[in-house]
């Protein structure tokens, strides 16, 4: 292993958002299979503390990163930076890993820490803290892989590709408390909301995609948080068949049981497009940022990953949906 064995303390900086953590997971997998005695730090956004929770056979602690200069996931709060600096260095952490991307805005922050080693990703003709632990950014593949050829380099033995999503007898309550009447494997999920309105898919696809799926005789369930309850109305307007609008009412576990009990689950490419793969739920996924191969699912006999933006065929999306049914 090119790390040393004595390391007892690990700090992995993710800033990003449910789906991006997920991808990374068979990599954090592996660095807790390589050092099942250290303990495992996540820098990450306000949200992630649940996640790592979620985690814990994983992750042993969290840390509120509060923003930086060039990363728009969240504004900048100086003052709280300021804090969160010296409580890292004040950690003395044996290893930081910058799991973030390519490294061009954060390396120099990373170092910043003062571990004792500094692993990671640079770009090339940029800057990177230590040649001999950080490799050239693989701008290629899928967002997992991406993260298991880092573990790869740093001679940290593979543990498979494979997604997870715990569940908790917490989750079983919020999911009982739905009281959804419907059986397993009787239903489709329907998942039309999405981060971005540009990555949005019309919403008449999805009404379409789901009055297929209610004449199939499954019952629909149309999901969202409370802040695209919106679309998901929209959608159910323009259904001609009922649908259960359970948009704002999930917690994130009820959604992952929901996923997991479902005979299929039809979305944009977001996060619950990774729970799905996680419990080998069948999906239809519409790609509309152009990096299907980067963020679909692996599992292509399970999963079909349509990239809008290169192929707008909806005739296509429903004969896959169609095969998903059949």
């Amino acid at each position: 292993m090119k790390l040393p064995a004595d390391i007892q303390s690990i700090i992995i900086f993710r800033a990003l958002q449910l789906g991006d953590m997920l991808c990374v997971m068979p990599a954090v997998r592996a660095l807790k299979c390589a050092y099942p005695n250290a303990r495992i730090t996540l820098a990450g956004m306000p949200w992630a503390s649940s996640f790592t929770k979620r985690f814990s056979k994983y992750f042993d602690d969290f840390i509120w990163f509060p923003g930086y200069p060039g990363l728009p996931e969240q504004q900048l709060n100086p003052a709280e930076f300021t804090s969160f600096l010296s409580t890292v260095q004040e950690r003395q952490y044996d290893l930081a890993i910058q799991m973030q991307g390519n490294g061009s805005i954060v390396n120099p922050m990373i170092e910043l820490w003062g571990a004792r080693i500094t692993a990671g990703y640079f770009k090339k003709d940029d800057y990177a803290p230590n040649g001999d632990y950080f490799m050239e950014y693989p701008d290629y593949g899928s967002e997992i892989d991406r993260h298991l050829q880092l573990m790869n380099f740093l001679g940290i033995p593979l543990q498979g590709n494979e997604l997870e999503f715990p569940l908790t007898v917490e989750d079983e309550d919020d999911y009982k408390a739905l009281d959804v009447q419907t059986e397993v494997k009787k239903y489709i999920c329907v998942h039309p909301g999405s981060r971005g309105a540009w990555r949005q898919w019309p919403t008449a696809h999805f009404a379409k995609l789901a009055d297929y799926c209610a004449s199939c005789g499954f019952k629909v369930i149309i999901t969202g948080t409370q802040q695209e309850l919106d679309i998901v109305n929209n959608v159910i307007s323009q259904m001609k068949r009922p649908a259960v609008n359970l948009a704002g009412k999930t917690s994130l576990g009820a959604i992952g049981i929901l996923i997991k009990n479902a005979y299929a689950l039809i979305s944009n490419c977001t996060g619950v497009s990774h729970i799905a793969a996680a419990f080998k739920t069948p999906s239809i996924v519409i790609s509309m940022d152009g990096e299907p191969e980067r963020w679909g699912p692996i599992n292509t006999d399970l999963h079909y990953t349509i990239n809008w933006l290169a192929r707008p065929d909806f005739d296509m999306v429903f004969r896959k949906t169609m095969q998903i049914l059949s």
